[in-house]
This record gives C-alpha cells, structure tokens and sequence, in this order.
C-alpha cells in the first residue's frame, strides 16, 4: 500500500518501505541511495541533532513526529558524539534554510556530508500512528535510482536483512581506546574528587560532562574491556553508558558487571547499563514493541512519590517484578527492588541494589536538548562513592536506607 503525503523540497524521488508492505513516497533529504534498519518514531519537539548523533540509534530509521526539522541548523557543539549514527532519517518538513546564529551548515548538508540516507515530505504522523498500532519494524528508504525498483523489490530488500532481536552493537559504536575528561576541563577548580570507569557502549558526549561538572574524572573505556581495565584506572566507580542493540548479547559487559559487584564497587548504569545491571542480578530482557524514544517520558520514583519528565531511547526492557523488594536471582547480590516505573505503560525503568552500591535508571539524566529533571543521580552516584571512601574500601554493605533515600545535593542544569 502506498501513500501519498504533499511532497515538499526538489529533492530526488524516494519512498519509505516497512516490513508489511506499507509504503510513503516523498523527495529525497540528505544523501541518495538505499538505508537499511529498524524503523521507529522519536517525539522529541526539539534536540534533533543530540538524536541523531546518539549511538544508542545506530541501525534504526528515525522517524520524527515533530513536523518541521532543521530550522536551527547544525553545529560543532551540540553533537553527541563523533558522527552522525542513525541509519536514515525521516521527516516531514524540512527547513529551506537554517536560522539561527550558532548554525554552522545545514542538517540536508550535514546528512549528505556523511552518508546519511533520508527522506522528506512524507506524512510522519500516518508513519508514527502505523508503528504504535504495528510496533517498530523492518524498514528501507530508498532514493533516487534506487527507489525505481518494484514494490516487490524494495520490498523483499527490507525482510531480507536482519532484525534488531540478537544484534550486538554496542562494540560497534564503541571507541578503540580509552580516553580522559577531566573536571578542569569544564569548570571546575581543584583537585578531582574521584575517578570513574565509563564503559562506552555507546555513550553520549554530555554524560562525562555532568561528571567534570561536579568533580569527577571521567575515563572512558571501550565496550570490551575487562575487570582488570578497571582496576587499572583506579576507579572509585564503575559507570555504564545507553547503547543499541539487544541486551541478551551483552554476556562480556554481564561479567564485568558482576565482578564489579562482588567487589563492591559503586555502580550507575543508565538505559542499556540498566539492562545489563538486570541481566546480572539474574533478571532476563525483552524487546518492547515500539519502544521509548523522545525527552517527554513520565517516570515515577516509587521510592519518592516524585514524578520525572525523562528523556528515553530505547528498544528493550528488563523483565523484573515489580512487588519488591525480592531476593535477586542471582542470589549472592542480596536485595533488589524496581526503583522506577514508566507511567505509561509500567516497563521497568529503573533497578535500585538494597545491600550493595549499585543503581541504574532506564531513561538518560544526562539528556541533551533536555528535559533535566533527573540530573540529581549524578549526585547520587557521588554519594555511593564518598560512603565508599569513607567506609576505606567500599567493601562494607551499604545500608538499604542509603540506597532508599532522596538525593541531599542535586543539582540543576541550565
């Protein structure tokens, strides 16, 4: 079935094909030629080039529900990390040209410029309203010569590549080698109060700033390293980043993860770091149907009563209970409840350990374009490590009233 949107822009034919056979035509935006990958909707009104810089899309098509993208432009700035990772980008109304006095080029030149495959002037809203009733799927855009092939053709070219379910990805969005952020460089004066160990599976460029922010320095390691990698950093902490693909593969970081608790060592996982934290305690993962993807999720604290605005990008879920607290499977790690729950449809979205130093969230305090109601667990996290330094080694269990209890310090971001 093929619909029709008002096309807008001069751009080359293209058409957006899903798994089912669906298919929307529009003009080509960005780069020419053929884009692969599971396609889903982000709602975010705002930080579109923050979304497409984010590792945690790699392999997906985004499409975006606010209508008019790229009237801000791009810049060196705001990027999330070293490239561009979605794997095509789908909008409706694009910008002629960007207005605004931070744009260094446009978002058509910055997609051309690295390969990005996408489309404009289609109807978003019908794409969107299809993947909630159908859930995220198969999808290929295609432009250009490529989009002069037979429904048949295009259609069969986008069953015929792999599904998101037993992808492992977060090694290929990953850096080769370690790099350092050091608090100095973003303000603050003195001496770092600790040192954490990010496990980049993919993470986002503003995460080491919150921890500069507030003393802390940031060395982030590539997603296979090993227990001894974090040891050999002197780490107060152990952080692990968002990430694509499915966490069922993640069987390395799992391990890490679980040395990591049996030393004791404090713990903050965010989105695909709290799946991993679920794996590890013996909790299973599964994929959600269309997923959370935008900066407007309502999360509760359970713990609080306190209602978060949240940013969120992620495809699969940890399959834990939520009347707790409960014994981990995982029997040795002690106690664990679900901290946090979405309100829209109560999938687990955060994990809070009752006799270790060990925490995680689903959704990404670190967001960027916003919103910023839940930068306070960085401050969390620094509580867990000056207990553990107190404590002499961090070995010492911590009290659950410890874990339980609200942040004394947080901090907003402007």
């Amino acid at each position: 079935m093929t619909e029709n949107a008002p096309v807008t822009g001069t751009g080359a034919a293209a058409v957006l094909v899903l798994e089912d056979g669906r298919a929307f035509r529009g003009r080509s935006y960005g780069a020419q030629g053929t884009a692969l990958g599971e396609a889903v909707f982000a709602t975010g009104m705002t930080g579109y080039q923050e979304t497409i810089t984010d590792p945690s899309y790699a392999r997906q098509l985004v499409v975006q529900t606010a209508p008019h993208i790229g009237n801000t432009g791009v810049n060196s700035e705001d990027a999330e990390s070293r490239r561009i990772w979605v794997a095509g980008y789908v909008v409706r109304d694009p910008a002629r040209r960007p207005s605004n006095w931070r744009s260094e080029k446009s978002l058509d030149e910055e997609l051309i410029e690295q390969g990005v495959v996408g489309i404009q002037g289609v109807d978003t809203r019908a794409i969107t309203r299809h993947l909630r009733e159908r859930g995220a799927m198969k999808a290929g855009i295609f432009s250009g010569a490529d989009a002069a092939r037979t429904d048949a053709e295009l259609v069969a070219a986008v069953n015929g590549q792999r599904g998101m379910e037993g992808s492992r990805l977060a090694e290929e969005v990953s850096i080769d080698s370690r790099y350092v952020v050091e608090p100095s460089d973003h303000g603050w004066e003195g001496e770092p109060r600790f040192t954490v160990a990010a496990l980049d599976l993919g993470i986002k460029a503003m995460t080491p700033k919150h921890f500069a922010q507030r003393g802390v320095r940031t060395v982030v390691l590539p997603a296979d390293s090993t227990y001894d990698d974090v040891v050999a950093v002197g780490a107060d902490g152990v952080f692990m980043s968002n990430g694509p693909g499915d966490p069922s593969t993640a069987d390395a970081q799992v391990a890490l993860l679980r040395k990591v608790l049996d030393a004791k060592k404090p713990f903050f996982g965010i989105c695909f770091g709290n799946q991993i934290l679920g794996r590890a305690l013996g909790f299973g993962t599964y994929k959600l149907r269309y997923g959370h993807r935008g900066i407007n999720q309502p999360v509760l604290d359970r713990r609080t009563g306190k209602v978060e605005i949240t940013s969120q990008n992620h495809g699969f879920a940890v399959d834990a209970p939520l009347d707790g607290p409960v014994t981990a499977p995982e029997e040795r790690f002690g106690r664990v409840e679900v901290s946090h729950v979405c309100l829209n449809d109560d999938v687990v979205e955060g994990l809070a350990c009752l006799d270790l130093p060990a925490f995680s969230v689903q959704y990404h305090p670190e967001a960027a374009a916003g919103p910023h109601d839940s930068a306070y667990l960085f401050d969390r996290f620094i509580d867990f490590m000056a207990d553990a330094a107190r404590s002499g080694d961090g070995s010492d269990e911590l009290d659950a009233s410890e874990v339980s209890k609200a942040p004394t310090h947080a901090q907003e971001e402007n």
